[in-house]
Parts: C-alpha cells; structure tokens; sequence
C-alpha cells in the first residue's frame, strides 16, 4: 500500500492549492492512502466545518491534528462527525478519539496522533499514551501510521525507536520545516523527524514574513497574517507491505505548481 502523508496545512492558501492539485498528486504517484495534518487548516489555526469539508473533499481521507485543534469551537464538532483526529494524549474529557481505524481495499489501517511535551503546553505523556493502546491497535489494523505532533527533535526521534517494530511509521510534524533523516528504523518503521508544511515558502511558517521580522526585531506585539505566495505541498510517501504492516521505503516529496 502507498500512503502519502501532507504535512501541516497553513490556511486557505494552503487549501486551495490541495484542492487544485491533490487529484493530480493521487493519480500521477499512485496512491492508496492519504493523510493530512489540518490542525492550521483555518486561518493558520485550528479547523472548522468548512475548512474541513475543503480538505476531505480534495481527497484526503484522514485528518490529523496538533496543540492548536481546540482553539476554534467548531473543531469539536468536525473531531465528532468526520475522519479527524486529536492527539491521543489530551486525556479522556476532551471530544473526538486519538487513534481511527479505516478500511483500505480490504486492509485496515490506524491512524494514531501524538502530542510532544517538550516547549508545548501541558499534557499527559505521549509515551505511556501509546504504549497503553498499542496492543489493542494491532489486533484491529496491521498498517499503523503515527502522526508525532512535537516541537523538539529529540522527543520526536525517541518516539521513533519506541515504537520501532510496532508501527508501520512515526511522522513529524509541527514545525514546519522539513527535514533530511528519513529511514526505515528495524527494518520496519519508516519514520521522518518533521515532513513540512502546505503554505506558502515566501513566508515564515507560512505567515507574512515581514510581521514576523517586525516582532523578532521590536519584540511588540504583531499580527501574523497568513502570506500567499509560492505555495506548495510538503510531506512523504511511504510503501507498505499489506501483509505485514512493515515500511518499505519513505520518500520525501515536495509539490509546486506546474509540477504535478
């Protein structure tokens, strides 16, 4: 099976550029499967209903998420009713589920979304999380793809050798900012410290980078606004084995307009 993870979607820019392109993507690299952090889908933060029918209907099937889903209250709603996760670490009050099992031509695969403590805000441990669901995944999906939802580098490739063997991959995202350590770790899990974003590259993260040149530089509050240009998608292509649930290869991927 071939899965296509996007990395964090930042905004309309963002979208419209995934809705325009992601048919195309699908076709030309053959894929089964497709996996898209939204939690920047709307506005540069958080999701709602519209974004995320946008999103879905562009031709993603799941939707993870980050530390940013709950800051808009339709967010509740779109965890309840569409294909979305929250990282499974927010504990058992908030709405919505942390892992999503769907059926692919006959093979089941999981999607399990974790949140990073290191420079984020408080949370339950993202380790003991899965580690006390793990078991009960295997026995209903063999493909097992994990969305680590991290700011540092050091807590999302320790997750990486945690799971090791156990899922098909371990994926960063948050920062937005790809990069260059793609494997497969015991000849099992593919695993990527952070894929990138979908936005616009003329920018900071996918905001107006002169806003955030004018706060690092007076240090008074600004307003980031989301920025337009050179717009792409970012993220990584991963082989399966439908039998086993093993990684085979992990590409990274990069698409721009007038590429696809």
């Amino acid at each position: 099976m071939r899965i296509l993870f996007i990395g964090d979607i930042v905004g309309k820019p963002a979208r419209t550029y995934l809705r325009e392109s992601l048919a195309g993507i699908r076709q030309a690299v053959n894929v089964d499967f497709v996996i898209a952090n939204g939690e920047n889908s709307a506005g540069g933060s958080s999701v709602t209903v519209d974004t995320a029918k946008e999103i879905f209907s562009s031709g993603v099937d799941v939707m993870t998420t980050g530390d940013h889903i709950f800051k808009k209250k339709e967010s509740k709603e779109v965890l309840e009713n569409y294909d979305c996760v929250r990282p499974l670490n927010y504990g058992e009050y908030p709405p919505g589920e942390g892992v999503l099992v769907r059926e692919i031509r006959g093979t089941k695969v999981a999607v399990i979304n974790l949140l990073g403590r290191v420079f984020m805000p408080p949370m339950d441990c993202p380790f003991r999380a899965v580690r006390d669901i793990i078991e009960d995944v295997k026995s209903k999906a063999r493909i097992i793809i994990v969305d680590m939802h991290a700011e540092a580098t050091s807590e999302k490739v320790a997750m990486g050798y945690f799971l090791a063997g156990k899922v098909s991959a371990v994926l960063g995202t948050h920062t937005h900012i790809p990069t260059a350590d793609e494997r497969i770790l015991d000849d099992y899990t593919a695993y990527i410290t952070d894929v990138g974003m979908t936005g616009s590259f003329d920018s900071v993260l996918g905001r107006d980078k002169h806003q955030i040149i004018e706060k690092f530089v007076t240090n008074m509050p600004v307003r980031f606004n989301l920025a337009q240009g050179d717009v792409r998608i970012q993220g990584v292509i991963i082989d399966v084995e439908e039998t086993t649930g093993a990684a085979r290869q992990i590409k990274r991927v990069e698409y721009r307009k007038n590429n696809v």
